[in-house]
């Protein structure tokens, strides 16, 4: 059984993720791009969705650039989303490939850094709607694509204040609770289905604009690239990983 510590000294086969379809959310930075970037190199068909459209076009066109398998682009800024936007994609993915082999669930929001009696309505519930609410509406919009193939990975982001609520985090820790037990029930109601498996990985400090938000006065560069956890969700992602499900991995175990 892999944990966390075996991930890290993971070396992906260069052919990993051939023709595959793997979506992911937030492609357009940090993250989610570098992990659209690594998933592209070793041979997935990447959906790129994400709310900046110019964005998704430069991963887009560094994809191209490099010969790997021509991506496509679905903007959706998950704030404003409605049901039927995730139906809608599902509808765009079914006629396009038929099914879906990977969803990685990256979009985040972090919201204000305040205690719980200075939160707003509106900010608690724009920070559930991304981190929560979107993931639930478009993993239930892709099951039927998901089903279709043969070794499906969903993999959600989890944070360390998903597994204990820490002062200030407000709605993010309470969402990323909220992630994790999402995947939990997932896993669960899917044990019988071994096509499909949903895990979580909890990617630590990583160089992104979220954790510059979160920590202004960090220096970037004492903080670990995201690059350099990629092994983790390659890991995750591709065939290797059949069999587990309801997992929650840390990227940066030693």
């Amino acid at each position: 059984m892999a944990d966390s510590r075996t991930l890290a000294n993971y070396a992906a086969p260069d052919n990993l993720l051939k023709e595959k379809i793997i979506l992911v959310t937030g492609a357009g930075d940090g993250i989610g791009k570098a992990a659209a970037l690594s998933f592209a190199q070793h041979g997935a068909t990447l959906v790129l969705l994400g709310r900046t459209l110019s964005k998704l076009e430069a991963v887009y066109d560094e994809i191209e650039n490099k010969g790997w398998p021509q991506p496509a682009i679905v903007p959706m800024n998950f704030e404003g989303a409605a049901e039927q936007d995730f139906s809608a994609t599902a509808d765009v993915l079914n006629n396009e490939f038929g099914r879906v082999d990977g969803l990685l669930h990256n979009a985040g929001e972090l919201g204000p850094r305040t205690p719980i009696t200075n939160y707003s309505l509106e900010q608690w519930q724009k920070v559930f709607q991304v981190n929560v609410t979107a993931p639930f509406l478009l993993t239930r919009a892709l099951m039927p694509l998901l089903r279709n193939s043969n070794s499906a990975s969903v993999v959600f982001t989890g944070s360390g204040v998903g597994y204990k609520g820490r002062a200030y985090w407000g709605a993010y820790a309470a969402s990323k609770a909220a992630t994790e037990n999402l995947m939990q029930t997932l896993a669960d109601e899917y044990d019988e289905q071994k096509n499909i498996r949903f895990n979580s990985i909890n990617p630590g400090a990583i160089r992104t604009r979220m954790r510059a938000a979160a920590y202004p006065a960090e220096d970037p560069a004492t903080v670990t690239a995201a690059q350099e956890i990629m092994n983790r969700y390659l890991f995750l992602m591709g065939d290797d990983s059949i069999g587990l499900t309801g997992g929650q991995f840390e990227a940066q175990a030693k």
